[in-house]
């Protein structure tokens, strides 16, 4: 949102007299959505897009033009020595995430990294202090946290409106065709060459869904929202390595326990909904739209105004004791110990034959596990798992303890 920075400062302090250079590596894939958000800002002068990185030949992207002038390499090393970019988006495999990071930041840059932005705490650990060496900072982009909507929540949290909060839930259900689990090596991946990837429902597509629920936890505490417990039932419908389907319970340090509910074989869409129940009311942010209904409310409201994430932290670098960031690494921890004790999870079960239907053919192919989402729901309303729901499908919960 160009905005952000002229809301903030007069006309002659929005942007410094030279833009920052800025560069992405991975610059395919997702990150034509990120390119998408430069181009506004390299046109608007807020920045200068000096390179692309990716393995593959750079795609076209209607939306993004390639300015002229913008160098285009295969190794990111090579772009950092040649173009020396202030700031640089990794939007890469996440676990490629942290040996990419650890160049930028010897090289000077801040950074803009894709969630989840690396696979374990030692990685969240070592990030962490290469930051503070290279006296640089990090976003992670969970751009849902940057929601005008989630502010309201929280806003209506603090003056008590709800009451006592018991229980935060969501509920989100997609479809993932075939297609996209050969969209890459790693997808669909516990490991890869003997590297963690965690490419599951959890960890990757629905991500934001947990980190709202975080964000609920942390705004009820005014700390982090520390989990200590984690029961976890994680399904699959086809024959990959990770989940497709989840759903798990987290009991944080302090606070109610959190319930996700998530599926990528949704046989009905749900965009992705947190539930925040209290003894005054409940409230439901449907994240992904910037929707919202608070207790009292009749209909489900809109709540315009999304930061950007590379936009607040251009500001950041600009007042970084007046303009925090959104989404900074420290933030993330909690999730990432969540990624953390889920590695040691077993196998997901399989799910097949009767239980799942079959639309569509080829790379399209979608798999829908029959009565999911009623599954999903009855799940987040009791804050139960489907073991504990007596669902014939189900299978024994997987139980972690994490230290902290």
């Amino acid at each position: 949102m160009p905005g952000e920075l002229a809301g903030r400062y007069p006309v002659s302090g929005r942007a410094t007299a030279t833009p920052p250079r800025v560069a992405v590596v991975g610059a395919n894939g997702h990150g034509r959505s990120h390119r998408r958000v430069i181009a506004g800002l390299h046109a608007a002068g807020r920045l200068r897009l000096v390179a692309l990185v990716d393995v593959r030949p750079v795609q076209d992207d209607p939306g993004a033009p390639v300015p002229a002038g913008v160098e285009v390499f295969t190794e990111h090393r090579a772009m950092l020595a040649a173009s020396r970019p202030e700031v640089v988006v990794i939007c890469t495999p996440p676990h490629t995430h942290l040996a990419i990071a650890r160049d930028a930041l010897a090289s000077g840059a801040d950074l803009l990294l894709e969630k989840p932005p690396v696979l374990s705490l030692a990685e969240h650990e070592e990030l962490t202090r290469a930051l503070a060496a290279a006296g640089r900072v990090a976003q992670v982009g969970f751009q849902a946290l940057g929601s005008a909507a989630l502010t309201a929540l929280t806003d209506a949290l603090a003056g008590g409106r709800l009451g006592t909060v018991t229980g935060i839930s969501t509920v989100a259900a997609w479809q993932r065709p075939d297609a996209y689990y050969v969209r890459s090596p790693w997808a669909g991946r516990r490991s890869l060459d003997g590297r963690p990837v965690l490419d599951g429902a959890l960890v990757n597509p629905l991500a934001h869904a947990v980190m709202q629920c975080l964000a609920v936890a942390e705004a009820l505490g005014g700390a982090t929202p520390w989990p200590v417990t984690i029961e976890v039932e994680r399904y699959r419908v086809r024959p990959i390595e990770v989940e497709d389907t989840a759903v798990l319970r987290i009991r944080l340090r302090a606070g109610p326990p959190v319930l996700v509910a998530v599926t990528l074989a949704a046989d009905e869409f749900v965009a992705g909904e947190v539930a925040v129940t209290g003894t005054a009311g409940q409230a439901v942010l449907e994240y992904p739209t910037d929707r919202l209904r608070l207790p009292g409310d009749v209909v489900t409201r809109q709540v315009p105004g999304r930061r950007g994430l590379l936009e607040n932290l251009l500001a950041h670098r600009v007042d970084r004791s007046g303009v925090p960031l959104i989404a900074p690494l420290a933030r993330t921890a909690p999730f990432t110990a969540l990624l953390d004790a889920l590695r040691a999870a077993p196998e997901p079960h399989l799910l097949d034959g009767d239980l799942v239907s079959v639309v569509g053919d080829g790379g399209q192919r979608v798999r829908h596990l029959r009565g999911v989402v009623d599954v999903l729901r009855r799940a987040a309303e009791r804050g139960a798992l489907p073991s504990e729901l007596a669902v014939p499908w189900a299978t024994t919960a997987y139980r972690a303890d994490l230290a902290g």
